[in-house]
């Protein structure tokens, strides 16, 4: 479908959905291994019913979350006791993680999907949603004043448990050296490396400081070093990072952290399959990049049910959905950020938002089988559309 058959399509569907006021939202379950959090909020749904729209969430949904169905029927919502009469029924879905391949096929033409994607480390789902012809409108690309603020609170829950699950995988009988992180008098702590002194890697050193942990941040970004210097604790190190600082921290890190983003891109490789054997025998990486493809050579997507796997005798964790563990603050820690501009989004049109306002522009990944999202693009070889066209601004 060429640019100009994109427009024509969605100016059909415009003016479709221009006979009534009403948008319906629609809220699935999520299904991925371990996940438990929800898109929507009852607070959500109030707003969202009183804005005038339609919201039907699947029944229990939000159990996982700590929120029963009363409460959301309360709110104004409707129940659909599958995901399938979510998705029928819905011009817009909320989710939290990308849709998995058996949702793939309840996904209509024109139909609009909010959540994360992270479609760079996924290139069959980024094929399978452009042949489904839908809207994919991503939070993770969304940058406002050069920060990303729907993807910003799970950084925050993703950063502060990559310090708790680094500490509990030390632990001898999970595999780990057997260090505790903050050590006892006499006895040296864990040394901790952080790479990336973004919002995970700068939430992951200060509880791992916290529990008293020797704690090196690298990056790349002086400015960021300075501001971070000025705050951290004093067992905070911050250091310029090259390729061989890294190669040369990691032979005395007890727990490795992934903590680089590359925004909408695949995360680049700082730790080679080279460098394992020079690291300490059970020692642990969490790699919290794997949502964009790692930072680890070596490391792949695992789950809460089977998190971990060991090469050369390091342990590596790759969960991918990290924050669903805690799913009640993760709900709603995310819905906070993501909700006002859903509202802008099922109000406005999406269209309408992406041509009036550019900033908007960023959520856009796939429209109408196309590629917009220039890293999304350039991962897998294919052609970018320009929003701008897309939506006739």
């Amino acid at each position: 479908m060429g640019v100009g058959e994109v427009g024509g399509w969605w100016r059909g569907l415009r003016m479709a959905a221009s006979l009534s006021v009403l948008m319906r939202i629609g809220v699935p379950s999520e299904i991925k291994d371990n996940e438990y959090r929800v898109a929507m909020v009852p607070a959500g749904v109030h707003l969202l019913v009183s804005d005038g729209h339609e919201v039907v969430i699947q029944e229990d949904a939000g159990l996982g979350s700590g929120i029963r169905d009363e409460e959301f029927t309360a709110a104004g919502a409707t129940l659909a006791p599958d995901a399938a009469g979510v998705f029928e029924q819905a011009d817009m879905i909320f989710k939290v993680k990308e849709p998995l391949d058996s949702e793939w096929p309840m996904i209509r033409e024109g139909q609009v999907l909010y959540t994360y994607f992270h479609f760079a480390a996924d290139e069959a789902l980024t094929r399978g949603l452009m042949e489904r012809g839908c809207v994919c409108l991503a939070y993770e690309t969304l940058e406002v004043d050069g920060t990303l603020p729907l993807l910003t609170p799970m950084s925050e829950v993703a950063g502060k448990m990559a310090a708790q699950v680094g500490a509990q995988y030390l632990e001898r009988p999970n595999g780990g050296r057997g260090v505790l992180m903050g050590g006892v008098p006499g006895v040296q702590p864990a040394e901790v490396l952080v790479l990336g002194g973004g919002v995970v890697g700068t939430c992951a050193a200060t509880v791992a400081a916290g529990m008293g942990a020797d704690v090196t941040i690298l990056d790349v970004d002086l400015e960021r070093l300075r501001r971070l210097r000025e705050f951290m604790p004093a067992n905070v190190r911050v250091v310029y990072s090259t390729p061989f600082e890294v190669a040369d921290r990691v032979k005395t890190a007890d727990l490795v952290v992934g903590a680089v983003l590359t925004a909408g891109a695949r995360a680049p490789v700082l730790v080679t399959r080279a460098m394992l054997p020079g690291m300490r025998n059970g020692s642990v990486i969490v790699d919290v990049a794997i949502d964009q493809g790692g930072c680890v050579e070596t490391s792949k997507p695992t789950t809460h049910s089977d998190p971990t796997y060991v090469i050369d005798g390091v342990v590596h964790y790759g969960v991918a959905n990290m924050p669903g563990a805690v799913a009640r603050t993760s709900t709603f820690g995310l819905t906070n950020a993501t909700l006002p501009w859903g509202r802008r989004i099922a109000g406005q049109g999406w269209d309408s938002l992406l041509r009036d306002e550019p900033t908007s522009r960023g959520l856009a990944n796939i429209v109408g089988g196309q590629v917009c999202h220039a890293a999304v693009a350039d991962a897998f070889d294919l052609d970018c559309a320009a929003v701008e066209e897309l939506v006739g601004a």
